[in-house]
């Protein structure tokens, strides 16, 4: 059965938030926004906003922080065994003012709710975002932690004032808003006989190299497209002492916990690794549970390492539409 392949792939982008770029400790010129978790973009660099960030205390752009854990070694010194990313706090003086002491006090009591509303249980968290001045852009999910109680000095709050915002990171990595896709589909089937005898396999819709840009591993979500009666996702690394280790992970559409029988043509299975997730036919939560259909406790739902990573997609029973579709968002260390 022929395959038809296509390169990895990334949308359009839809270009910076508002503002003038300002220099930024550790990452430089750049333009800023936050976006609240009802949704609404606050720019965070526009002067003629009312209220713009002051560069010159913000913090916490840089690098990840790690805790490492060592070995000692009995000739002396240590050997790393793991290095564990911590949550990340990012400082960042916030400048309110208005004509008068209402119309600061308005916008002061408006910004306030914005980055506290990320800490009720039905909202969730808000999303600083960085854009350089070419276009390119860079996300961190963000909880207030503190600062918006003023400076408390003479003149301060009749028409402006300044919150000293500190903001926890759960994941403190920065994230592509742009999603890195890989497609694979199954082409039409010819004639076994026509115009010659040929060898197709209806099992293996390909090896791939998908190459991560990121500077850790992601965690990708896939969406398998039906007909396939059995799909095996497997991933194969050389470690650094050249040993080469494989990782896998295989969807029974009929096993046990499930019985649902082969995908047929255009069902659709959405896998997603991070955290551990299998809905049929639809993504969200309101599609059906199918976290049984993974061959558990050998499943192994790996992630991609920074760099080339050597992927295979096996399907039994794949036809015409069979596809299996790869995205994921790069992880960055730096704003």
């Amino acid at each position: 059965m022929p395959i038809i392949t296509a390169p990895i792939t990334t949308p359009p982008d839809t270009g910076p938030p508002g503002g003038t770029p300002v220099p930024l400790p550790e990452i430089g010129y750049a333009t800023a926004q936050y976006t609240d978790p009802s949704g609404t973009v606050w720019p965070l660099t526009d002067v003629e906003s009312g209220w713009f960030t002051l560069a010159d205390g913000v913090s916490g752009l840089g690098a990840v922080k790690y805790e490492l854990t060592t070995d000692a070694q009995p000739r002396g010194g240590a050997r790393l065994r793991h290095a564990q990313p911590q949550p990340r706090t990012i400082v960042w003086p916030l400048f309110v003012q208005g004509k008068d002491h209402l119309e600061m006090v308005t916008r002061w009591r408006a910004l306030a709710t914005a980055f506290t509303r990320t800490l009720r249980e039905d909202e969730g968290p808000g999303v600083l975002e960085i854009a350089r001045p070419d276009g390119t852009r860079r996300q961190i999910e963000v909880f207030y932690l503190d600062g918006f109680e003023g400076q408390d000095k003479q003149g301060w709050g009749r028409d402006a004032d300044t919150a000293i915002l500190q903001l926890l990171c759960e994941d403190p990595y920065w994230i592509d808003p742009v999603p890195v896709t890989v497609h694979r589909e199954a082409g039409e089937s010819a004639d076994f006989q026509d115009p010659y005898p040929m060898v197709s396999s209806s099992q293996v819709l390909g090896d791939t190299t998908v190459t991560n840009p990121s500077d850790t591993t992601v965690w990708p979500t896939w969406v398998v497209t039906g007909p396939a009666s059995l799909i095996t996702f497997t991933v194969t690394r050389t470690l650094r002492n050249g040993q080469t280790v494989s990782e896998a992970f295989t969807l029974d559409p009929d096993a046990a916990a499930i019985g649902h029988g082969n995908l047929l043509a255009g069902e659709q299975v959405v896998i997603r690794t991070q955290p551990p997730q299998v809905r049929f036919q639809d993504g969200s939560l309101d599609g059906a549970q199918w976290i049984g259909a993974l061959d558990w406790p050998a499943a192994s739902l790996w992630g991609l390492a920074p760099g080339d990573n050597a992927v295979s997609f096996a399907l039994t029973g794949s036809g015409p539409g069979s596809a299996v579709d790869l995205t994921f968002n790069p992880r960055h260390e730096t704003a």
